[in-house]
Formats: structure tokens, C-alpha cells, sequence
């Protein structure tokens, strides 16, 4: 048998209904619940955004390594060839602003303090990722159809390394790709009152 009081509880009515979903609906938009959700996005995009400077930065160190290394006897050097020295300048130039835009982050993560005020810290950003990344995916496509020149003729260390060399630069490219991406979606979502 049932108990009769649980049979008899009475309906809400649809005014309050109506109060309910309203005060619902205002605290999930403007609640303590979305400023934890928009800090744990902005958490996880500036960890993100470091994240894929980590791999520029790497991706960008291999490529210069790689490139630099890359004198297999007479005829077989990369400065002989002026489309390595530019893929060697750019992926120099990738390796520093890879690097400081990392420590930066580093700082600003583990410091909670920023170096740059928020507006120019994402216009730096953006920008930044932007031409960077253009310069490697240009530096890396004019070095593409020399070494399938040189594999046409002999396929030998010296096409190997170039080849992993341009391949560190595309890689390079989208990580900064992807993290300029980021960093534009910081850039729209800015306050500018």
C-alpha cells in the first residue's frame, strides 16, 4: 500500500514553472557556473596555445638542426643552394619566436603575471603566429621541388635529410598554424571598453 500523502503532493502551478525555468535559465548564463566555465576555457586555451608553441619550437629547432647539418661532401652542402639557406633563415627565425613566445607563456602561467597587457599580448600573438607561420610554409615549399630534382637523379643522404628537414618545417607550420587559430579566437572574443 502506498502512503497517501505521497499520492497527494500538489502540482506546481505554471506560473512558477515559469519562475523556475527563468531563474534557471539566469543562473546558467550568468552564474558562478560560467565564470568557472569561461576560466576553465581560458585555462585550457592558454595551456593549448602553449602547448603548440612547445611543438613550433621543436618542430622549428629539428628543421634548423637538421638543415644546418646537412654537408654531405662536394656539391652536397645545403648553402650551396639558396632555397636551404632561406628555409635555414626561417626556421632560425621560428626557433627564436617560438622560444620567447613560450617562456613568455611560461611566465605568465606559472607567475599568474602578465608581461604584455592583454590587448597587444594578443595582437603580438596573432600576428606573430601568423607571419611566422607564412614564412615557414614558404620557406618550405621553395625548398620541395629542389630536392625532388635531386631524388630524380640520385636519392642519397643528402635528399633524406633535406626532405626530413622541409618536413619539420610543415610541421612547424601547423602547429603555429593551429595556434594562430587560437590565438584569434582570443583576439575576437577581447573586450574593447
Amino acid at each position: 500500500m502506498s502512503n497517501p500523502e505521497e499520492q497527494k503532493q500538489p502540482e506546481p502551478s505554471a506560473e512558477a514553472a515559469d519562475v523556475e525555468s527563468q531563474r534557471g535559465s539566469w543562473t546558467a548564463g550568468f552564474g558562478v557556473s560560467a565564470i568557472t566555465r569561461r576560466w576553465k576555457r581560458e585555462d585550457l586555451l592558454k595551456r593549448g596555445s602553449l602547448g603548440l608553441r612547445g611543438l613550433a619550437l621543436l618542430f622549428s629547432l629539428l628543421a634548423l638542426i637538421i638543415t644546418a647539418s646537412n654537408k654531405h661532401g662536394p656539391g652536397l652542402n645545403f648553402d650551396q643552394y639558396e632555397e636551404y639557406r632561406y628555409l635555414l633563415a626561417i626556421a632560425i627565425l621560428s626557433t627564436l619566436y617560438s622560444g620567447g613566445q613560450a617562456l613568455r607563456h611560461v611566465h605568465e602561467i606559472s607567475t599568474g603575471k602578465q608581461m604584455l597587457d592583454r590587448r597587444n599580448s594578443s595582437l603580438v600573438d596573432f600576428f606573430g603566429d601568423q607571419i611566422i607561420a607564412y614564412l615557414l610554409i614558404s620557406a618550405a615549399s621553395s625548398a620541395v621541388p629542389l630536392t625532388n630534382r635531386f631524388r630524380e637523379n640520385a636519392d642519397n643522404i643528402f635528399t633524406d635529410s633535406s626532405a626530413a628537414g622541409i618536413s619539420m618545417a610543415f610541421f612547424a607550420f601547423f602547429s603555429l598554424a593551429l595556434s594562430a587559430l587560437i590565438s584569434g579566437f582570443k583576439l575576437s572574443t577581447q573586450s574593447y571598453i
